[in-house]
């Protein structure tokens, strides 16, 4: 008999506990934080070995960077995928063009170590995109000279490679 007293004080003993947790409010905080970051974007390239000398050369006539075993690469130094873009500049004496003509120079650029490559002009072209943090692309460079130029000093013939976000 004292079993079965101790069964059935237990059982209301149980069920007082279960009419006693469900009249409680539920204990919640009424407040939480977020963790939140933020990184600014962070475009930026760097050009290396960043100079080419071509030589003295004739009237019409070409030079590249293949020949002249001297590559350039384009780096990503920025912190998202970036495309890039590149121009040329007319020189002193010289405008640039598509094609080589009188006081005129062609210079042309490639990501295929190839030629004939993509002439160059004086607004931005695209020569890469979607390059990852730290991705490279080798560009290489040729010129052909003036068909009859009066200029036989030295021209400067700079290219501008320049990143954008993708």
């Amino acid at each position: 008999m004292l079993n079965i007293i101790d069964r059935r004080i237990w059982a209301a003993i149980g069920g007082a506990a279960i009419l006693a947790a469900s009249a409680l409010p539920a204990l919640a905080a009424t407040e939480q934080g977020v963790t939140a970051t933020v990184t600014v974007e962070n475009i930026a390239i760097s050009v290396s070995d960043g100079s080419i000398a071509y030589g003295t050369l004739a009237a019409n006539t070409s030079q590249d960077t293949v020949t002249l075993t001297d590559p350039q690469t384009v780096t990503n130094d920025g912190n998202i995928a970036e495309n890039f873009l590149i121009r040329g500049q007319n020189s002193a004496s010289w405008t640039l063009a598509a094609a080589a003509a009188s006081e005129a120079y062609k210079h042309e650029f490639s990501i295929t170590a190839t030629f004939p490559g993509t002439a160059l002009t004086t607004t931005n072209q695209s020569l890469a995109t979607n390059i990852a943090t730290l991705g490279t692309t080798t560009l290489d460079l040729q010129i052909t000279t003036p068909t009859v130029t009066a200029a036989t000093n030295v021209q400067s013939v700079n290219v501008t490679v320049v990143a954008t976000a993708n």
